[in-house]
C-alpha cells in the first residue's frame, strides 16, 4: 500500500491493480472501501478492454484469445515507485502470463499525483513491441453515497449543459445495435440518483459533459471528475437491484462488445492504435470538495 498526500488529501493506493483504495479529505473517505455486499472493487484500472467480451474472447491475426470483463490489469500487481510525498508510479509489464490473453510486449504506467484537492490519475501505454498495439483504457472509481451525511436519495449528478445519450444495453450488459436514444437531465445538467435507476445494471452515456460532480442536498461536499476528451463514454453504476451506498462514475474510452458477436481485435470500435515504438498518454482527475 502506498499513501500520497499534500495537507489537504491523504490518498492510499494498492500495488494490486494500482487501485486507489482511500481518498480522505478532512478525515471524511470519500471513496468507497468495497463492502463484498455490494462490490468488492473500489476503483478498478481498464486496460486493455472496457467492459466484456462476448464469450469473454476475442480475436488477433485470426487466433482467439480470452480475457475477463475490464481487462486482466486490475488483477496484476504493479511495481510501485514514490516519486515524491504527492506522487508516485505503478508500472505493469507484459510477461508470459499476460502475453497468453494480450499477444503485445507493452508497459502500463498509472501515475497519481495530488495538485490542491484534485487527485490525477495519469496512464502511460507504451509499445515496446514490433507491431502496431490496440487498447482501451477506462476509469471506475465508486464514491460513497452518503459522503458524510443525508442519504442516497439527497445526491444528484451535475454535468455541465449537454444532451446526452444513453447506449442501447443487452440484458447480459453487451451493447446492442439499436441506435442510442436520448437520456433526460434535468435542466439539461441534474440526474437525481435513485437505487432503482440501476435495476438494469450501468447506464452507459455518450455525448455528456467532460465534467460531472457528485453533489448533496444534505450538506456541501461533493466529488467532481474531470476526464478529457478522449474518455468519450460514462458509465454511472452500482449494484444492481440493492440499495448500494455508492455510485461509481466510469470514465472509459470504449464499450463492451456488442451482444452474441465475438470482437476481432483489428476492428473492434474506439480501439486506441499504437505503432510499434510509440507512446500514449491521458489524465483525467477526481476533485474533492
Amino acid at each position: 500500500m502506498f499513501t500520497i498526500s499534500n495537507g489537504i488529501l491523504e490518498v492510499q493506493i494498492n500495488s494490486m491493480g494500482a487501485e486507489l483504495f482511500s481518498i480522505k479529505k478532512d478525515g471524511v473517505e470519500y471513496l468507497w472501501q468495497g463492502d463484498k455486499t455490494y462490490w468488492g472493487g473500489r476503483a478498478y484500472n481498464l486496460f486493455p478492454i472496457c467492459g466484456r467480451l462476448t464469450e469473454g474472447k476475442y480475436y488477433y491475426d485470426g487466433k482467439a484469445y480470452e480475457m475477463n470483463l475490464h481487462g486482466f490489469a486490475r488483477k496484476c500487481e504493479y511495481e510501485g515507485t514514490q516519486l515524491a510525498a504527492d506522487r508516485v508510479d505503478f508500472c505493469l509489464r507484459a510477461d508470459e502470463k499476460s502475453l497468453t490473453a494480450y499477444p503485445f510486449n507493452f508497459e502500463f504506467h498509472i501515475e497519481f499525483s495530488l495538485v490542491g484537492n484534485a487527485v490525477v490519475t495519469k496512464y502511460v501505454v507504451k509499445n515496446k513491441d514490433d507491431k502496431t498495439m490496440y487498447f482501451a483504457l477506462g476509469g471506475h472509481p465508486g464514491f460513497n453515497v452518503p459522503l458524510e451525511s443525508g442519504n442516497f436519495e439527497d445526491y444528484y449528478l451535475e454535468f455541465d449543459d449537454c444532451a446526452p445519450k444513453q447506449l442501447i444495453m443487452s440484458d447480459t450488459c453487451y451493447c446492442t445495435r439499436a441506435e442510442n436514444v436520448p437520456f433526460a437531465l434535468e435542466d439539461c445538467k441534474v440526474l437525481k440518483l435513485k437505487h432503482n435507476l440501476f435495476d438494469n445494471d450501468a447506464i452507459l452515456l455518450t455525448g455528456v459533459s467532460h465534467k460531472v460532480a457528485l453533489k448533496s442536498t444534505a450538506d456541501n461536499r461533493s466529488v467532481t471528475v474531470i476526464t478529457p476528451a478522449e474518455m468519450k463514454y460514462l458509465g454511472i453504476w452500482h449494484a444492481p437491484k440493492t440499495e448500494a451506498p455508492y455510485c461509481a462514475i466510469e470514465p472509459w474510452t470504449s464499450v463492451p462488445a456488442y451482444n452474441n458477436e465475438v470482437d476481432a481485435l483489428e476492428t473492434k470500435r474506439d480501439m486506441f492504435k499504437l505503432a510499434s515504438g510509440g507512446e500514449y498518454s491521458l489524465s483525467w482527475q477526481i476533485v474533492i470538495d
